[in-house]
């Protein structure tokens, strides 16, 4: 099987999107853990909208990435 170094670049720079993402909403995950309330996890998804669509569709966008090195 031929490695697309393209593909790989993509696959690695998804992952560290998501390492940013996990450190821009660490405290709020904190927070939500130590004390959930359904108010802490309004405000979390009120303050930060991108990094949780981000989070929620990051199956998805690896999936996607993974046909796609099928295919080449």
């Amino acid at each position: 099987m031929k490695i697309n170094p393209s593909i790989m670049k993509l696959n690695k720079y998804s992952y560290l999107l998501m390492i940013f993402i996990f450190f821009d909403v660490y405290n709020e995950i904190k927070i939500i853990f130590d004390h959930f309330t359904f108010h802490a996890l309004y405000f979390a998804f009120l303050r930060h909208p991108l990094a949780f669509f981000m989070i929620f569709t990051f199956p998805y966008l690896n999936m996607k990435l993974n046909k796609i090195k099928l295919f080449n």
